[in-house]
């Protein structure tokens, strides 16, 4: 959150800031509709810290004074309440006065020579230890975003073609079962189950080689696989990031690292057939790269070129071609 949502413009030059006294009692009293609690104490913690910390040291860029100090304490611990953590405990409450930080340190022996780095390390005291846990809950709230992994059962894998494009019907849309109708010989697909800690490279050599190379030693199989799927690879930089992610199976316990699964068909769009253009109804039909990492994560990877970002332009006097950069042409891939 933007500290200057806390904030309207002053009226004078002496006077650039004005609390919301109005948006910090409702954060005290309660959480907000468009804003989570948590987020509401990271900016909190951060406008305390800072405004304390300026007033202990050249005294620039403050934006609280001693009354709108005391409201932003309090809401601050309110919220860090309701999140149940624990409220920094303030020796003053405000900046100025009987009570203030001013007198404190004058008290505390954080004036003289050293004073600045004195006082930035109380106020570290009192609000460093609310930082780190609130940076350690949003830290687990992202990741949680991706251990919940996709919803539906996995199926089937569609990839690394090394030819033409295997064209693919649903043949059975009450089970969801899907068929390569044609150049099925181009590709390959693994159908079995997906092991609670993802698809890892030793698994993915086992079922190479009960299906493809029966007699060979996991050694001998996983070299042929890997020549296999480099080979469906024509692109140099994508050559090269495969190469260097599968040097870390030769590391120790590298067979047990989520498998690089090169060229995998996300979806399959049956009116491109029909109207013979690039994409139809669906985009992006192939992605570059894949990692079925552990808890149902995906991970895809993209290796695009110029295309991808930018519009060509026509060739200059002496042919050569460039590029614009276009981010609406860029955010469009992204989505």
């Amino acid at each position: 959150m933007d500290l200057g949502e806390f904030f309207s413009s002053g009226d004078s030059w002496a006077q650039p800031w004005v609390l919301d006294v109005a948006l910090i009692e409702s954060v005290r009293f309660g959480p907000l509709a468009d804003r989570t609690d948590l987020d509401m104490a990271i900016a909190l913690t951060k406008l305390l810290y800072e405004d304390f910390v300026s007033y202990g040291t050249d005294g620039t860029g403050m934006r609280l004074n001693d009354e709108s100090a005391v409201l932003v304490v309090k809401a601050h611990g309110a919220v860090l309440e309701r999140l149940a953590l624990e409220v920094p405990q303030w020796p003053f409450r405000t900046f100025d006065g009987p009570h203030g930080f001013g007198l404190y340190w004058r008290k505390n022996g954080m004036s003289g020579g050293g004073g600045w780095q004195a006082r930035r390390e109380c106020v570290e005291g009192i609000l460093g230890p609310t930082r780190h846990a609130l940076e350690e809950w949003e830290e687990l709230e992202y990741e949680s975003r991706f251990k919940k992994g996709p919803t539906g059962s996995f199926k089937n894998l569609i990839f690394a073609a090394d030819g033409e494009k295997p064209e693919i019907v649903l043949r059975d849309a009450v089970n969801n079962n899907v068929e390569i109708v044609r150049n099925a010989r181009t590709c390959l697909v693994y159908s079995d189950p997906l092991p609670p800690h993802g698809l890892a490279w030793r698994q993915l050599v086992a079922w190479w080689t009960r299906n493809h190379q029966p007699d060979a030693d996991e050694k001998t199989a996983a070299s042929t696989l890997y020549r296999r799927l480099h080979k469906s690879l024509d692109s140099p930089p994508e050559q090269l990031l495969m190469h260097t992610y599968c040097a870390r199976y030769a590391e120790p316990d590298g067979f047990d690292l989520p498998a690089l699964i090169p060229q995998v068909y996300l979806h399959y769009d049956p009116y491109t057939r029909r109207s013979g253009k690039q994409s139809g109804a669906l985009h992006r039909q192939r992605m570059d790269f894949l990692l079925l990492a552990p808890d149902r994560s995906r991970i895809v990877i993209e290796v695009d070129g110029v295309q991808h970002y930018g519009r060509e332009n026509p060739p200059d006097d002496k042919g050569r071609v460039t590029y614009t950069a276009d981010t609406r042409l860029y955010s469009q891939m992204v989505a």
